[in-house]
């Protein structure tokens, strides 16, 4: 099945965070958060370019948020050997050959053979994929604690802006929606292939505000998390009335199947 278009009914709902109830409002698509979207990489994932449908999302490398973020990822590193990282030997024994700069002078993960450094290719012994999450998986960690920033929140997108009230006053406005193609700026028109609207990727057990509870933790706090999932289960416990369609196309298929 095609991927669905990027316009569509959403339902969004507004809360304040309990952590800062007069500065910050959460603002977050139900449509998306109620969804069945999961990763399928190894699984049916044709990666963003067609010459590389092994890479999933990975060719490009990943950038860093920040320094913080860029320490904790060489922190994992070291935990990495030539038995669970192909590329180890590249990286360097204290891991210091892990970054680049991008031609803005961004730093990001290194570029190997045509893809992030961090990422397996199919056939290596020690399995396929991102070593940083098979590391997370093999140490009964959360992938926040290992993955880059924009990893582990990648299909999730947080964003921000100042809202300014009728009468002077404004607030921080922080919303939690779909990382869909437009989030890749321009060039997000330009992949091949993209999994958060393709229906093949949306056959999930569980929502994706159930199955992404550490990333939302993270990108929210517990508290203002706690708020989000009490309204995605009321969401889903009434009508549907803008359930993703790439998740509706899964469903009809499946109906269709058995």
């Amino acid at each position: 099945m095609p991927e669905v278009g990027l316009d569509f009914p959403r339902a969004w709902v507004e809360f304040p965070d309990p952590a800062d109830p007069d500065g910050v409002v959460f603002r977050a698509d139900l449509t998306w958060l109620t969804s069945r979207w999961q990763c399928i990489f190894g699984r049916g994932c044709s990666g963003i370019y067609a010459e590389r449908p092994d890479d999933g999302c990975c060719t490009l490398g990943a950038h860093f948020s920040d320094r913080q973020d860029e320490r904790r990822v060489r922190a994992a590193a070291r935990e990495l050997d030539e038995s669970t990282w192909q590329h180890a030997a590249a990286a360097g024994p204290k891991r210091t050959r892990t970054v680049q700069t991008d031609e803005d002078g961004a730093r990001k993960t290194r570029v190997v053979d045509g893809a992030c450094i961090f990422l397996n290719r199919s056939g290596f012994p020690g399995g396929p994929g991102c070593a940083l999450h098979a590391l997370a998986l093999r140490t009964g960690r959360d992938i926040v604690e290992t993955k880059p920033d924009v990893c582990w929140q990648l299909p999730i997108r947080r964003s921000y802006r100042t809202a300014e009230r009728p009468d002077g006053s404004s607030y921080l406005e922080v919303s939690i929606g779909e990382y869909d193609r437009r989030g890749w700026g321009p060039g997000g028109h330009d992949l091949d292939w993209y999994c958060s609207g393709d229906p093949g990727a949306h056959g999930a057990a569980r929502p994706v505000y159930i199955s992404a509870r550490p990333e939302l933790q993270a990108l929210m706090g517990q508290p203002a998390y706690a708020v989000l999932a009490d309204l995605a289960a009321a969401h889903l416990r009434g009508p549907r009335l803008a359930e993703h369609p790439a998740t509706r196309a899964a469903r009809r298929a499946a109906r269709r199947r058995g």
